[in-house]
Parts: structure tokens; sequence; C-alpha cells
């Protein structure tokens, strides 16, 4: 069990016990324990009993209850107040803006069980009759719950890989001699996906007999298809082929239907194509991955042969948007410096948040000035590696940024985000964006809209005028890699790069582990055409320096 999920046992535990009304010195203990186990400086798992119990935040007490848990999975104290908690109790909990105090005003003085119920109150208008319920907060709710049902049953790209390619390789090792390949969103990296399709000439009883030595496995069959529920998986679908047609209808399965129906209406599919990319050839067109078979104009440029080199992996270079110990991170400048080295990484940004975001230790004007001084020092400690001194700025509600002039001068790299009060109408948002934008000490603009997959739409921007800003100030435009931010969309990168703006696939790393993030933005930048010379953290550390000498120039700064 990671840090992570252990943390997430004691959160629920706390909000739980928030919302039933229990003591509340206690309640605060267990959201406190919490947050000190997201910030150990390592898994729990790889401490001994000595070193878990003697970090900070976690004394005799806590500790016991770590061990516990990772002995049996469970934590007693949880198991019990679960008992007596009804689902849909649970399922409220994901709603934005209603916390514990609200959710027991709901429950226990309005009756109110379930999401269905509570969805049909905000529709009645019956909320704004109690305390703390105006006819805002009613609204937020209501948009928050369709929200949720909107997104029910998806799943994001980054959780459902791991699943699909552990499967993928007990289905080639089982059925050696057969053909199997992903397909469908999944192939294409759609940030967000209903299941993981998978296109096979595998003997259908065979398969079906495999299937079914899945503990908990269910299967519904149709004539080519087998929709199969494992649990702690998406809905797989397995889509049958014979083997002469297993590239036709991997290729019919993999694109999208804007994609499939245009192909099919300008070229012809052979009856047994050897390979996919010989349905390509065979109708002079270029190669086209599956990630960009997403809309009909890629056809264009494939028959025309300017099919851009998509950005890869190994194109990335840097580190641009990381937190340290010195605001929410989990690991000192140094240790994110050297994990960075390990990777072969030539230069890394360290961005922690700034003054206005107290609650993630935001820094003021004197502790940058002190962090100036590590950054200075570890940058002759770790030559030729390059440490740039950044702050994620916050933008306040005006526009304005979170510091003097006087302090961002001594900044590198200004990273502008949005971070509070995101409930904006589109002018609100886009005023307060672009105001941030025209600042000439904005170097990138941070997630832009604020998103998190699944569970925050984000607030709403004119992203055309966004971006003919940024073009207009010479501002580059963040690709957070968080597989939950995922922000700017991959839908607009291609307007970006058309209007000349330069685009930064950034981790937003709070942790070394974080670093990985920046594979989920290559995968979905892919989808947008991205390529390295269009993209910021593949710069080399020459080029960087030469990027931020030409920006300063351009800005007049």
């Amino acid at each position: 069990m990671t840090n992570y999920e252990i943390a997430d046992h004691f959160s629920l535990l706390s909000k739980l016990m928030d919302i039933h009304g229990e003591n509340s010195f206690k309640t605060k203990s267990y959201a406190i324990a919490a947050f000190n186990i997201e910030k150990l400086p390592k898994e729990i798992s790889e401490m001994d009993d000595a070193e878990l119990f003697s970090m900070k935040g976690i004394g005799d007490a806590t500790g016991q209850k770590i061990k516990e848990l990772q002995t049996t999975g469970k934590l007693p104290a949880l198991e019990n107040i679960l008992a007596v908690t009804p689902a849909g109790i649970l399922e409220m909990m994901e709603i934005k803006g209603i916390g514990p105090k609200k959710i027991a005003v709901i429950w226990k003085e309005m009756g109110i069980e379930s999401v269905g119920e509570l969805e049909y109150a905000c529709n009645e208008n019956r909320l704004v009759a109690y305390k703390g319920f105006g006819a805002k907060t009613q609204e937020s709710i209501l948009q928050s719950i369709q929200y949720i049902k909107k997104n029910q049953g998806f799943h994001l790209w980054a959780e459902v890989e791991k699943v699909a390619n552990v499967l993928m390789q007990q289905l080639q090792q089982k059925f050696a001699n057969n053909l199997f390949s992903f397909a469908g969103d999944f192939r294409r990296q759609l940030d967000v996906l209903e299941c993981i399709d998978i296109v096979t000439d595998t003997d259908r009883t065979a398969l079906i007999a495999y299937i079914q030595s899945i503990t908990g496995s269910e299967i519904t069959e149709e004539p080519l298809i087998l929709s199969v529920k494992v649990p702690g998986s998406p809905i797989i679908k397995f889509h049958l082929a014979d083997t002469a047609n297993f590239y036709n209808r991997l290729f019919i399965i993999t694109g999208s239907v804007e994609f499939v129906e245009d192909f099919i209406e300008r070229y012809t599919l052979a009856a047994t194509p050897e390979s996919e990319e010989a349905i390509f050839t065979s109708n002079n067109l270029a190669y086209i991955p599956p990630a960009m078979r997403e809309s009909d104009s890629i056809l264009d440029k494939a028959a025309s042969n300017i099919l851009p080199l998509l950005i890869q992996p190994n194109d990335i270079k840097a580190i641009i948007h990381s937190h340290s110990t010195w605001s929410d991170g989990t690991n000192s400048i140094e240790q994110m410096a050297k994990a960075a080295i390990d990777m072969g990484l030539e230069y890394m940004v360290i961005s922690d948040h700034s003054q206005s975001a107290f609650y993630a230790n935001g820094l003021k004007p004197d502790r940058i000035a002190a962090q100036h001084q590590e950054i200075d020092a570890l940058n002759e400690k770790l030559k030729p590696f390059k440490i740039f001194k950044s702050i994620e700025v916050d933008i306040l509600n005006d526009g304005s940024l979170d510091y003097s002039n006087d302090v961002l001068k001594t900044l590198d790299i200004v990273i502008a985000s949005v971070h509070s009060n995101l409930k904006m109408s589109e002018e609100k948002a886009m005023n307060r964006v672009l105001t941030a934008v025209r600042n000439p000490y904005t170097t990138i603009l941070g997630h832009p809209t604020g998103r998190l997959l699944l569970s925050r739409a984000g607030y709403p921007l004119d992203h055309k005028v966004l971006i003919d800003t940024c073009a207009e100030h010479n501002v580059v435009i963040e690709i957070n890699a968080h597989p939950r931010r995922l922000d700017i969309d991959w839908r607009w990168i291609a307007y970006a790069i058309e209007k000349g703006v330069l685009l930064s696939i950034d981790p937003d790393a709070h942790s070394t582990a974080g670093y990985h993030d920046t594979y989920y933005g290559v995968m979905v930048a892919q989808k947008g055409g991205l390529t390295a010379k269009q993209n910021l953290s593949s710069f080399t550390l020459a080029e960087f320096e030469q990027f931020l000498e030409g920006y300063k120039k351009k800005r007049s700064i």
C-alpha cells in the first residue's frame, strides 16, 4: 500500500467522523495524520518500525494504526464508521462544494441519503430553506452532480494504461500464436475513456474459457464482440477477427467514427492487408499514428505527406514546473535535481507556490531570496546541470500577479496560474487570465483552465482569444502533464502551433515520482500534433538559456 493510499484511509476517516459529529480533536488528528503521511520523504513500505515512528508527525499511536493497515488492509476505526454510513453519503463526498458539515446537514436534517435524492431536492429548490444553503450553493451542487453523472463510467488514460499493459502481456503469453492489439480510444490515447478495446484473431471458445478462469469476470456476448467486466478494471471489449481481416478490423476499431467514415468514403480497404501500414500505402497516404486518427482533416495532411514528426518521451530534456519542500513538495531541491540528473535531463525549473497559496506554504519574498541562495550553491555543486529560479505565481482575482515587480524580476521564469476562486463566468475568467498574460513578467501560463479531469470542468475560456493573446505577448502555454489535468486540452494544440505559440509539457511535480507524468503529457500532446521543436521542455540547456535571453529582450524586461 502506497503512502497516498494510506493517507486516503486516514483522510476518509477524518471526514466521516466530522459528518457523524464525533470529537473534533480526534477528527482533526486523523486529518493531520493524513497530511503528514502524504509528506513523508519515502514510502512507508520501505521503513522499519523505528524509522516510521521517528518521522515528524507520526507518533506511536498513528504508527501502530499504519502498521495494522499495512498488515490487514483495514483500519478498524474506519471499518466501524463505514458500517453505519449509508453508501449514498460516501457518494456525496465526491460532490464539489459541499464539505463534511454540509453533508451532515443534508443527511441528518434533510433526511437525504443518496445523490439522486439530493439532485431531486435541488431541483425542487428545497436546500435554500436550510442555514448555509443559499441559491448559489444549491445551483453549484446541482451542477456538480450533473458533471459527475456525465462522467460516470469514464476512466483516466493514465490509470487504464497500467491495467491494459498487464492484461496484454498475459494474453500474449497465453495465446502466443495469435494476434492482439489495442484499439479504440485507448490506442488513440484519449485522456479519458470508457473501455479498453482489443482486436484479436483468437478462437472465440478458447478466449471465453480463459476469461472465465479470471475470478469475478462477467462476459456479455455479441456476434463479433465480447464485453468483459473484471474487478478493478474498466470494461474490456474483445473485437473478434479472422487472421485475414485482422488489420482491417484493427484500423476500423481504432479510428474515431468521423475519421473512419471519411476514409471509407474517399479511399479503399484492401480485402486482406498484411499490416496497417499497407492500408495507408496502398492509398498513397503517409502512415497516420493512431493518436491522430480523430478528424477527417488529418487525411489531407497524410495525402500531402506533411504529417508532423510527433514528440516522443525521450525528447524531454528538462523538468519545468516542479515543487520542493520549500512549499508543498515532498523532496528537497537537491533531491529533485539529482533525480532529474539520474534521468539524463539537462536542467530543471523549481517553481514553488507563491505567497497567496498559504495552504501550500507559499513563499514570501524573504523566503524566495533564501531559496535563491540555496539554488546558487546547488548550481555550483551540480554543474553542468542547472536549476532555474522560478515561482508558480498565483493569478489574483484582478489578474495581477502575487508579487511586486521587484520580486518578479529576480526570477528566471514566472509560471502564472489560477488556484483560487475558480467559479467564474467566461467574462471574469478571460479578464483575469488575459491580464496575467499581458503582464511582462509572465513566461508560462500554467494549467490554463484549472480543470481536473472527471472531477472539475474548469473555468470557461475563449481559447482562440487566449491563444491569440499569448501569441501577441510571447507567452508559453503549459500542457500540464498531471494525468488529472492534461491542461491545455489537446484539441487546442494545433491552433496554438498555427499561431506560433510555444507549448511546454510540464509535470507539475510535487515529488521525484511526479517526473513520470511528463510521459502522459507527451502522449496527449501527440494527439494535438506537437513536435519537439514546438515544446519548451524539449529545448537543450543552451537553447533554453537562449530562449530566456530572447524572451527578456522581446518583453523589454
